[in-house]
C-alpha cells in the first residue's frame, strides 16, 4: 500500500527515493557548470521526462497543484497573470 500525505490524493508525497543523498548529489552534479537559463532548461526537460514516465494525468495534476501550493504570484512586474 501506498502512503499519501495528502488526503484524497494519488499523489505519493512520502519518502520514497533510494539512497537520497546520493540522488541530491546527482542532481546537484547535474547543474554544474550552467548557466541560470541552462540550469532552468535542464529542469524543464527532466520534468518533461518524469512527466511522461508517469503518465497519469491526474497524478500529474496532483503534483502540479502540490508545487504551486503556497507560492504567491509574482506582482513585482505587474506582467503575469
Amino acid at each position: 500500500m501506498i502512503a499519501h500525505s495528502l488526503p484524497g490524493t494519488l499523489l505519493n508525497t512520502q519518502p520514497n527515493i533510494q539512497a537520497p543523498d546520493d540522488f541530491y548529489q546527482e542532481l546537484v552534479d547535474m547543474h554544474r557548470d550552467l548557466s541560470a537559463q541552462q540550469s532552468a532548461l535542464v529542469n524543464a526537460k527532466l520534468i518533461l521526462l518524469l512527466a511522461n514516465h508517469v503518465g497519469d494525468p491526474v497524478i500529474l495534476r496532483e503534483a502540479m497543484r502540490a508545487a504551486r501550493q503556497d507560492i504567491e504570484p509574482d506582482q513585482s512586474d505587474g506582467t503575469r497573470g
